[in-house]
């Protein structure tokens, strides 16, 4: 008897089915007509997907490149600024896709009411290494022009706000003063003085002013607060302290500054081979003598005769006139403090307590190499902001402000990298996404290699006054810039050398910068000017201007002052104060530039400057309340685009 199982192991055994006349086929057989039906019916296949891919491709040769793979196609594409320049060599001309104009709600002071409309706004990411084509022509790079400002800036236009709320169409906000006399409100009853008592007793914990308070008169008696519980009275005073203020203090005026005066500066020597401390002073130009005398001393501390390739000379020295003395050297290895000697009354160098720190003594070799750039030649970043810019809507006069505020954050010169983008927001004039003369840039946020840049429009309700200030509140604008001469070449740095008429070493306490004679000087920071005439310590035409916070910048050699540049007069940041000249001890046509803080001479390259203005109190609060009205605004625009992908 067959079992199941020995049923299922003879299956495949047994011989075909086979029909009438026919008989089993042989395996080495091959049939030519399966053959070639197989043949013929892949070429129809073929045919077939051709005919159709090359109707979709509407009889172009090739696909469609995106703008992001299209930056690394070689091309010859120059840098000169033309109107409509065509892109050839195969290149594809990246289109303004990513662009969105929306209907916003804003806020517009029109005489003494508020009105609210929507405005259209226009939301872009621009790729700036992609191919743009400028739908106009902009003008040539001119670092005056970007740097400099006018004297007396336009009063800045009332500038609109965008609303919490979306509206349908237009509605009208008044404001007025909450009436004081003649009220249509009934009064309510006065307290009586059992609820003043259980007001006072409950509160009295929170009556003072932090720990500080003008004047208290105690028309009551505190224990009268007392419970019987805690045993004692009700302490009104907790809280308070007393701060003595001294009185009789003098107030002098800083002394004008000028080559007689005697001044203290820090020489910072990066050490980047292994030396000894007389080779690097001398090679940065202090004489051997001196040089062999520091070494001495500083060798002795240390035990060692080499300086090793990372390590920081910091030299201190006084200089009066042709007189430079050396009152102070310490050494700094990976940044800590290994020594200090410096000079004591009788001029003997003995050891010395560790100097405050100084930022110049922490990036002396903070100097960045120059990055080798793959793929094609892509133009500057000058050039790149414009074209894109251009193509995307904005107008010339909104990209030449977006260029002057990144101007002092992202070298315009250096050639763009791939990476590097641009994010804005602007009101346009109509929903075709077209900036005019009206609009404005509200937001932008900027990458450029390492670098980003946030920063938001804001009108300061104080003074009406137009800034463009980061997530924080902090203006983005510089303090004080360290080139004063935007189409200068810095021939001279700060520290020691010889000096070119005297013939010996001495502490160059500045900056020189060479340009033809009668190119514009402009002034580096806001301040009030100290002084603007002839200096007879060999500074020539000379030029002061006072900063906030200790500040000093000084102008040297001048051919002529600026008309209008004279002692107390204001000055802005970028205004045109002087001319480059040769004047008194001068070999050549330069501006030799010193920034002097709180009366000691710096780097004006290598110190930190601080920031710019930033917002407090009332105008920090509206400020903080137009940003989050923006960001949520372009977020929630960003979640939707995602969600409709």
């Amino acid at each position: 008897m067959m079992t199941a199982r020995s049923m299922i192991r003879s299956l495949g055994n047994e011989p075909p089915i086979l029909a009438d006349g026919r008989r089993a086929p042989d395996r080495r057989e091959i049939s030519l007509r399966w053959l070639s039906g197989t043949f013929l019916t892949g070429i129809t296949s073929s045919i077939l997907m051709g005919v159709a891919l090359f109707a979709a491709l509407d009889g172009r040769q090739q696909l469609a490149i995106p703008a992001e793979a299209s930056a690394s196609i070689p091309t010859n594409d120059a840098d000169a600024a033309s109107r409509g320049k065509r892109l050839l060599g195969g290149n594809i001309v990246a289109m303004p896709t990513d662009r969105k104009v929306m209907e916003v709600s804003t806020v517009v002071h029109e005489g003494n009411k508020e009105v609210v409309r929507r405005k259209p706004f226009a939301h872009v990411k621009m790729n700036l290494a992609a191919n743009h084509v400028a739908q106009e022509d902009y003008p040539n790079f001119d670092p005056m022009t970007i740097f400099s400002s006018s004297e007396t800036p336009p009063p800045a236009a009332r500038a609109s706000v965008i609303y919490g709320s979306n509206v349908e169409s237009e509605v009208s906000l008044q404001t007025v003063a909450f009436p004081i006399k003649g009220s249509m409100y009934a009064f309510a009853q006065a307290m009586t003085l059992e609820e003043v008592e259980e007001n006072v007793r409950s509160n009295g914990s929170v009556l003072t002013d932090g720990n500080s308070q003008l004047s208290a008169l105690y028309y009551v008696d505190p224990q009268r607060f007392s419970s019987k519980d805690d045993g004692g009275g009700l302490d009104i005073t907790a809280g308070l302290s007393a701060r003595v203020v001294e009185e009789n203090i003098s107030v002098s005026t800083p002394e004008a500054i000028n080559s007689r005066t005697r001044e203290y500066a820090d020489d910072i020597i990066p050490v980047r081979k292994v030396e000894t401390v007389s080779q690097a002073m001398t090679e940065v130009g202090y004489p051997e003598g001196k040089a062999r005398e520091i070494s001495g001393y500083l060798q002795s501390r240390l035990g060692e005769a080499d300086l090793s390739v990372g390590d920081v000379l910091r030299i201190g020295v006084i200089q009066e006139g042709d007189m430079v003395l050396v009152v102070r050297a310490s050494l700094y290895r990976r940044g800590d403090h290994r020594v200090t000697v410096a000079l004591d009354d009788h001029g003997r160098f003995v050891d010395g307590q560790e100097p405050p720190m100084l930022d110049a003594v922490a990036s002396a070799f903070s100097e960045q190499p120059a990055q080798i750039l793959a793929g094609r030649e892509l133009p500057r970043v000058y050039d790149g902001i414009y074209r894109a810019a251009l193509s995307y809507g904005m107008s010339r006069e909104m990209t030449g402000t977006l260029v002057k505020l990144l101007a002092s954050n992202v070298d315009l010169q250096a050639q763009l990298k791939p990476t590097d983008k641009i994010e804005a927001f602007f009101s346009v004039a109509d929903d075709k996404g077209q900036a005019n003369k009206d609009s404005q840039l509200l937001y932008v946020n900027a990458r450029f290699g390492d670098t980003t840049s946030r920063f938001y429009r804001f009108q300061n309700p104080d003074d009406n006054s137009v800034d463009y200030f980061d997530e924080d509140g902090k203006s983005i604008r510089q303090f004080l810039l360290r080139n004063p001469l935007p189409n200068g070449r810095m021939t001279s740095g700060f520290g020691m050398r010889g000096h070119p008429i005297l013939g010996k070493a001495l502490m160059h306490t500045g900056t020189d910068w060479a340009a033809p004679r009668g190119t514009p000087i402009i002034a580096t920071g806001n301040g009030v000017v100290e002084k603007a005439g002839w200096d007879s310590g060999g500074y020539g035409n000379q030029t002061l201007i006072r900063h906030a916070n200790g500040y000093v910048s000084s102008y040297n050699h001048q051919s002529a002052i600026a008309p209008g540049v004279r002692e107390g007069a204001k000055v802005t940041q970028g205004q045109v104060i002087g001319y480059v000249g040769s004047t008194g001890q001068s070999t050549g046509t330069h501006l030799h530039y010193e920034l002097i803080v709180n009366g000691t001479k710096v780097d004006a390259m290598k110190i930190r400057l601080p920031g710019g203005n930033s917002l407090n109190g009332k105008a920090l609060a509206r400020f903080e309340e137009e940003r989050k009205r923006i960001d949520t605004l372009l977020n929630t625009q960003s979640a939707d685009e995602v969600a409709s992908r």
